[in-house]
């Protein structure tokens, strides 16, 4: 009986010893979580909203123009300077001036409340809106492109400038990892979220009395299939086809920035790419001309 039972604990040490001497399994390299996404922006950046944490990035830290992305932090410095939101501002000639001219359907010298204003101006990306918007802030237009910075800094987007209301400037610059920075903070604000996701409005201009219609620039939040509940679009020739968005998959609040992309579709397209990617582990392909953009922006980004 001692003879087995001295075996049987011989065998137990063995079987220890040889567990502990075989290397423990190696934690997934970083890059191994990035396995089976294709995306054709050539900087994005997707966050858990809950616990911050990074789910991609590509080129997330590299300084980029945002284009109408300026508006989240046009929208939250009106917000944050507690103005009334009833209070009509009106739309000026030095406004235009300051849109760089840009076409807008709203007229010289018309009025309409700021809290339409902002709305329009969110979800349908009023370039005029925005630049009256900060026309009408306290201290003028340069006030409030100075409280837009310190903004940004406030919130740590240290690789972010402004230098207009409406992102109409290539100066306005930033990086996906900022951004994520920015829709985080905007989520906070309801009427961010209720102003960017509204499908259609109709704003009711005075002085004279005139209404015009809007819809949302976001294809996805006008399509209604998925749970949106921050949007912004962004155009310019120097920055990009670009969208970022709060969205809701399988109950998990996820941070979507995608920068400088080919094609009007092509950021809806990541954003789908994305969504399959995390419920499914692979995100499908991309179309060949979207695919040809992004790798010659990629190695043009790679080198900055």
């Amino acid at each position: 009986m001692k003879k087995l039972t001295a075996s049987i604990l011989l065998v137990l040490a063995s079987s220890l010893s040889l567990a502990h001497s075989e290397p423990a399994a190696k934690a997934p390299a970083a890059v191994e979580q990035y396995k089976n996404i294709h995306l054709a922006s050539a900087s994005v950046s997707i966050v858990d909203l809950k616990n911050g944490k990074h789910l991609y990035n590509k080129n997330a830290d590299v300084v980029v123009s945002i284009a109408s992305i300026t508006k989240l932090m046009t929208a939250m410095v009106i917000l944050d300077g507690k103005q009334s939101l009833t209070q009509n501002i009106s739309f000026s000639r030095n406004d235009r001036t300051l849109a760089h001219n840009y076409y807008s359907r709203i007229r010289t010298q018309s009025e309409l409340n700021r809290a339409d204003a902002m709305r329009i101006m969110l979800m349908s990306s009023e370039n005029l809106a925005a630049t009256a918007l900060a026309s009408n802030y306290p201290g003028g237009f340069k006030a409030f492109v100075k409280a837009m910075n310190a903004k940004a800094k406030a919130l740590g987007m240290q690789r972010t400038r402004f230098v207009d209301s409406s992102g109409l400037s290539p100066n306005n610059v930033s990086t996906a990892a900022d951004l994520t920075r920015l829709v985080t903070a905007a989520a906070k604000y309801p009427q961010i979220r209720d102003y960017s996701t509204t499908k259609v409005f109709t704003a009711n201009f005075e002085s004279p009395r005139y209404r015009l219609a809007y819809t949302n620039t976001n294809a996805l939040v006008r399509g209604g299939n998925w749970d949106i509940r921050l949007s912004k679009t962004g155009y310019l020739d120097e920055a990009g086809r670009c969208l970022v968005m709060l969205t809701r998959i399988d109950n998990r609040e996820v941070v979507m920035v995608m920068l400088d992309s080919f094609g009007k579709r092509t950021p809806t397209g990541d954003a789908n790419r994305i969504r399959k990617w995390l419920q499914t582990g692979d995100s499908g392909t991309i179309a060949g001309a979207a695919l040809d953009y992004e790798r010659r922006r990629n190695a043009e980004l790679q080198k900055r």
